[in-house]
């Protein structure tokens, strides 16, 4: 997302309709449509596959299953609800059956309602990282560490500083 945000976004709504007439010409082959779908489906099935994985760690559960939400809440639902009506109008819909006052309104909302997604990635991906972390932290073999600890020489000081305190005084 952040990708397409910086590469192809200033390119395809900078001057709409113009714009969005060269971004059809050079999205013929492969577009979004083509790569994002298959992409979320996939975030979707590998978000179910970790959440049954780890369905015993509670608290692993709890931050997949938030992840999971987020990114089907702005990735997918607000995609269709916001985003597939607008693509239809920009991208479908014959060139000159929208005034382009219209059609700059559109890619307008386009841009803005592309920040909540955004956002949305943004969230899921810290969402999964904190569980990841956690996944880390619960798995990681305990340290075996096989050196001495250290005296505690705060002890020897005090004791040999304080009268009566030490072994050596027979008070």
């Amino acid at each position: 997302m952040a990708a397409e945000t910086v590469m192809l976004y200033p390119n395809i709504f900078h001057d709409a309709p113009a714009s969005l007439d060269r971004a059809r010409d050079f999205l013929v082959v492969s577009g979004p449509s083509d790569y994002f779908p298959p992409l979320g489906a996939s975030v979707v099935l590998l978000s179910a596959v970790a959440t049954v994985l780890t369905w015993r760690h509670r608290r692993l559960r709890l931050w997949i299953v938030a992840a999971a939400a987020v990114f089907v809440a702005c990735e997918f639902l607000f995609s269709v609800v916001f985003f597939w009506p607008r693509n239809e109008i920009m991208f479908v819909d014959p060139t000159g059956t929208h005034p382009p006052e219209y059609l700059r309104q559109v890619a307008r909302e386009f841009v803005a309602g592309h920040w909540v997604r955004l956002v949305g990635g943004a969230v899921t991906a810290a969402l999964a990282f904190t569980a990841l972390l956690g996944w880390a932290r619960d798995t990681a073999p305990a340290s075996r560490d096989t050196a001495a600890p250290a005296p505690d020489t705060g002890t020897a000081v005090r004791d040999a500083v304080t009268p009566g305190r030490s072994g050596g005084s027979g008070g």
